[in-house]
């Protein structure tokens, strides 16, 4: 096992040139009819169910986790390790195998960019689940990276983008303008839960605490049996995510973007109204004041405004779903269901065909998530969940964030990609990391 001061040591320059040795997209065992050899780097809840889903495609050889009762759980799993897998809790012991051709990654959100940037760099093919990133610059770093290393194939986890009978379909409804002009879009993604004060305890012995918080300010460790400080909870802390602006929104306001063609590169709402958003602590300067329960927000309707005047509300109070309303008529879809006179009278019939289908899914045929990921590896191609489109939506989510923290309306630069005429805003538009989890620069 890599000792902690040689992790910090060789993870401390973020300008560093890779410290893993780049390699062809081929499979590490020579042939693209083979199996690929696959890593999985978080196997807690999701992480369990990704990596069986892994399975269907290649050979678990290796997984990791800080919290050794999920690796343990992971490498004796019949459809994951078969107990024959390697265990470990340094992700770097992952990305320097020469023989792991994949590495899926399913950790707390503010690890995900520096594990993906250091995969892509060890020539890896990187699953990443959503959210992608933490912060806004997070969003170009990822970016660059998969610029650079663009023989690899990266994709993110927004299963939604291959839902054919409700969000593709909803997609294709509005992208050929059946809705008519679309005025306004509601972006309905719950609130996060609230609690009381949780107190400090000591780490459990199997989680390495120091290093699940990685780039994050180190905090205690709290639990009090239904709350905590770790793993799935990471989500209500904004020192590790950005609440339900990045959870559900990563899923949903991607939906929104696409059906309304503003995803590309410059693109995007100009400006976010965070004054009706409520937090569960007191806010400083858009920081939390209170560091012992969950602080994101749980109540809010943010208005975001594109240039020409299309407005849509990220709200907590609307239903959990995407409500399109054009000059034609309404729709609304989410996982359940796909309603509105447009699907009652059957306004696509003869404009939703397998052709379309293909059109979304960048030409490719239609077919489940990770099988496109491995298409895409064996075949080429620019996947369906493609991070270029994903960062997009996450400069939404992180905005969101950014307005309702500071409760006001903040501008936003689509085309440049920087807040305007706030500095306290832009202050959040990154974050210094710990020293020796800075993110590699490429």
């Amino acid at each position: 096992m890599t000792t902690r001061r040689n992790f910090l040591k060789t993870t401390a320059a973020a300008g560093a040139v890779a410290c893993f040795p780049w390699k062809q997209a081929a499979f590490a065992n020579a042939s693209a009819n083979d199996r690929p050899v696959i890593g999985c780097i978080g196997v807690g809840s999701m992480g369990t169910g990704d990596a069986r889903g892994h399975a269907d495609f290649g050979d678990i050889v290796a997984v990791c986790d800080v919290d050794s009762r999920h690796a343990d759980r992971a490498r004796n799993d019949e459809k994951i390790g078969k107990g024959k897998a390697d265990a470990y809790k340094d992700y770097r012991k992952v990305l320097e195998r020469n023989d792991i051709d994949v590495v899926s990654v399913v950790t707390p959100d503010h690890w995900h960019v520096k594990i993906a940037v250091e995969a892509l760099m060890a020539g890896k093919h990187v699953f990443c689940q959503k959210p992608l990133t933490l912060t806004l610059e997070e969003n170009q770093l990822i970016r660059n990276a998969c610029k650079k290393y663009d023989k690899q194939v990266f994709f993110i986890g927004t299963q939604q983008r291959s839902d054919r009978d409700r969000f593709l379909r909803a997609v294709n409804l509005v992208q050929k303008g059946l809705l008519g002009a679309v005025k306004k879009v509601t972006v309905g993604i719950d609130g996060s839960p609230t609690c009381d004060a949780i107190p400090v305890v000591d780490p459990p012995a199997e989680l390495d605490w120091e290093m699940w918080q990685g780039q994050a300010p180190v905090y205690d460790y709290r639990d009090n049996g239904k709350n905590r400080r770790s793993h799935y909870e990471f989500r209500w802390w904004y020192e590790y995510s950005g609440g339900k602006f990045t959870d559900w929104g990563a899923h949903h306001i991607d939906i929104a973007l696409w059906a309304l063609n503003r995803n590309g590169d410059g693109m995007g709402p100009v400006s976010f109204d965070g004054a009706d958003a409520k937090h569960p602590v007191p806010l400083k300067e858009g920081y939390p004041t209170l560091d012992d329960r969950y602080n994101t927000s749980h109540d809010f309707a943010i208005k975001c405004r594109f240039d020409d005047g299309v407005e849509m509300v990220v709200d907590s109070r609307s239903d959990n779903g995407v409500l399109f309303e054009g000059e034609k008529g309404r729709l609304f879809v989410n996982r359940g269901k796909i309603t509105g006179v447009p699907i009652d009278e059957k306004w696509d019939e003869g404009k939703y065909t397998d052709e379309d289908v293909v059109a979304l899914y960048k030409g490719q045929p239609h077919e489940g998530h990770k099988d496109n990921f491995y298409r895409c590896i064996r075949e080429g191609g620019l996947p369906v969940s493609d991070v270029y489109t994903h960062v997009q939506a996450m400069n939404c989510c992180h905005l969101c964030g950014i307005a309702a923290r500071l409760g006001r309306t903040i501008q936003w630069d689509p085309k440049a990609e920087r807040i305007v005429g706030d500095e306290q805003a832009a202050a959040l538009f990154a974050r210094v990391p710990r020293t020796g989890y800075e993110i590699p620069r490429v």
